[in-house]
């Protein structure tokens, strides 16, 4: 697993490097500064660039931008949910604020938009590869007084478009030590989210898998879906609730001596909290809770949290917090499973 997530984030940087466009884009900052490069993305403020004579890529803060052009097609969105698709150029108002951003969607179609309202920029692309973006992340202790090891893995992949986007995540922890039996959990999820045309309303679908020695969880699966919405979605946070229903099914290990497996109806209810503070700190909190419907009391409850900072180029430093509970779990059995982590992390692709 750890050979093909760095196998598969490799082809994609080299892959989007051999695809690199002109760096012909105009950046005119506040002070006065004039910049010919290539827009990537926007992202948490921070606006992504890259230039012929600087090797990776640049964070500029997008607050002291005063002016972009570029000819190249971006999809844009704005606080209030609403998406663009267009070239860029900034309407000239003689230093008054704030800057507006005109999105060129056709030759006759123009939209300005206020800058502080824009809250993502991103390339629109007919390659697939271009596309992607995402991290890695890994993490080892060890301690000789009791031969004590522990190894966490995680990665991450998102693939946005214009109206919708896509995400897989898997994460890993092996716990080890003389004379105890050696603990693993492993967690992976996908999801898929589309915008509806009320402002910041989307619906989503959502699965999970688990596996955790702890609570003797062969495997756990968790299939829904739903209607949520942004509560929040400006350059330094995002929150967004999402309410539907859910299956479960989970399957134990035979040393739990359990008939079959268990499957649950329940309401899903969830939350996604990122806070951002330009290009260096991250924090990110993803909560869910399974109220069952056909157990009724039993409620199932999962989160997972990571503050990261950047100290080197995409390299960061991460603290990782993860955690799932069943009020009312199989007779014997432990109804939580919880941990930290910390470790080092690399993103890639556009940001």
């Amino acid at each position: 697993m750890k050979i093909a997530a760095v196998t598969l984030s490799c082809a994609l940087l080299v892959t989007t490097s051999l695809f690199a466009r002109d760096k012909s884009d105009v950046l005119v900052m506040n002070n006065g500064d004039r910049f010919t490069c290539e827009i990537k993305s926007l992202d948490a403020s921070v606006l992504y660039v890259s230039f012929d004579y600087i090797d990776g890529t640049a964070s500029v803060d997008w607050s002291k931008v005063r002016r972009v052009e570029s000819k190249q097609l971006f999809f844009v969105k704005t606080q209030d949910g609403s998406v663009y698709t267009g070239t860029l150029s900034t309407v000239m108002d003689g230093g008054a604020r704030p800057v507006q951003i005109k999105v060129a969607e056709k030759p006759e179609t123009n939209i300005v938009l206020e800058q502080q309202k824009v809250v993502a920029i991103n390339q629109t692309s007919d390659r697939f590869w271009q596309r992607f973006n995402g991290s890695i992340n890994s993490g080892l202790i060890y301690s000789k007084g009791n031969q004590t090891t522990q190894f966490t893995f995680g990665t991450q992949a998102q693939y946005p478009r214009e109206r919708w986007r896509a995400g897989a995540s898997f994460n890993s922890t092996l716990s080890g030590s003389t004379g105890a039996t050696t603990s693993t959990r492993n967690d992976g999820s996908l999801y898929a989210r589309h915008l509806l045309n009320w402002n910041n309303w989307f619906y989503t679908g959502v699965g999970n898998f688990l596996q955790s020695s702890e609570q003797n969880i062969q495997l756990q699966s968790n299939l829904g879906g739903g209607v949520g919405r942004y509560l929040k979605n400006t350059n330094h946070a995002i929150i967004a609730l999402t309410g539907g229903l859910a299956w479960q099914n989970t399957r134990y290990d035979q040393s739990a001596e359990l008939p079959g497996a268990q499957n649950v109806a329940a309401v899903l209810v969830a939350a996604d909290v990122e806070l951002f503070k330009f290009d260096k700190t991250n924090l990110t909190i993803r909560g869910s809770v399974f109220p069952a419907i056909s157990e009724p009391g039993r409620a199932f409850t999962s989160t997972n949290m990571t503050y990261y900072v950047k100290f080197w180029g995409n390299f960061t430093w991460n603290l990782s917090f993860y955690g799932n509970w069943d009020n009312q779990p199989p007779a014997h059995l432990s109804g939580s499973d919880y941990g930290a982590s910390s470790g080092l992390g690399w993103t890639f692709g556009n940001p």
